[in-house]
């Protein structure tokens, strides 16, 4: 048990650090800002923070959530990403171990996340960010090998191509950012992961959709960012996606 237990800590420590980085991409990749170069710095008052402000989770326990130096509030966003990182790559080292396929997932992960966040609060998937994607999932892919070149291709155009689809019929009511992050996802997952997980997303965006209209905090015409609908389904597909295919087909005694 404790031999489970240090290194499980131990990924989830990295998780969190990972999280902190993932932060800052968040913020930087759509003002144009270099998140490789550069110390970080509060977006109000502008000062330049001190490694002591960066520690992930602690420093927004201790501060208290404000800033250092204006005492501005900190958005719960930064604490929340870090945890929801390091949560991820725990799930991630329970399924796969220390192995090639923990890195390519983890990588996918992160990916995910960003992804999801930019979507949320610019209504964009960066073609920087999606050719990140295609860089990691082949690369790793072939590292790892969990998955074959047909699996791969297959699940990246199943997966891509049902998007592709559901644009052309409701004439633009999906975006070729999406598209594309459809094809990264099944590149990762294969098949029939892939194409499950966009079948997931579309399920939660549209029980999310209808909770929205009946709230009336949207409209009809209304924008819905679809990136992290497509993230929270892949995520659920890679980590429980075999049983519940496993359980669809064994339910309807195929």
């Amino acid at each position: 048990m404790i031999e489970l237990s240090f290194p499980l800590a131990v990924v989830f420590l990295i998780g969190l650090c990972v999280g902190s980085f993932l932060n800052a991409v968040i913020y930087r990749l759509p003002r144009r800002e270099s998140f490789i170069t550069g110390r970080s710095r509060c977006p109000l008052c502008g000062h330049t923070l001190a490694w002591y402000d960066l520690l992930p989770l602690l420093s927004f326990l201790i501060l208290l959530g404000r800033c250092r130096y204006c005492r501005a509030v900190i958005s719960p966003r930064y604490p929340l990403i870090e945890l929801l990182t390091g949560a991820l790559f725990a799930l991630l080292y329970l399924s796969f171990g220390l192995t090639a396929a923990f890195v390519k997932y983890a990588f996918f992960a992160a990916f995910l996340i960003v992804v999801s966040m930019i979507d949320l609060e610019h209504y964009i998937v960066p073609d920087r960010l999606v050719t990140a994607g295609l860089a990691g999932g082949i690369l790793l892919g072939v590292l790892s090998r969990d998955r074959g070149l047909f699996s791969a291709l297959l699940g990246a155009g199943v997966a891509a191509g049902f998007l592709l689809l559901v644009a052309l019929l409701s004439k633009g009511g999906m975006g070729g950012g999406d598209i594309k992050l459809a094809f990264v996802t099944g590149l990762f997952l294969g098949w029939p992961l892939g194409p499950l997980g966009i079948f997931l997303g579309s399920c939660l965006a549209g029980i999310t959709g209808v909770f929205l209209l009946a709230l009336r905090l949207k409209g009809r015409k209304d924008p819905i960012p679809f990136g992290p609908f497509i993230a929270m389904g892949s995520l659920l597909s890679l980590l429980w996606g075999d049983e519940l295919l496993a359980w669809y087909f064994r339910h309807l005694n195929w």
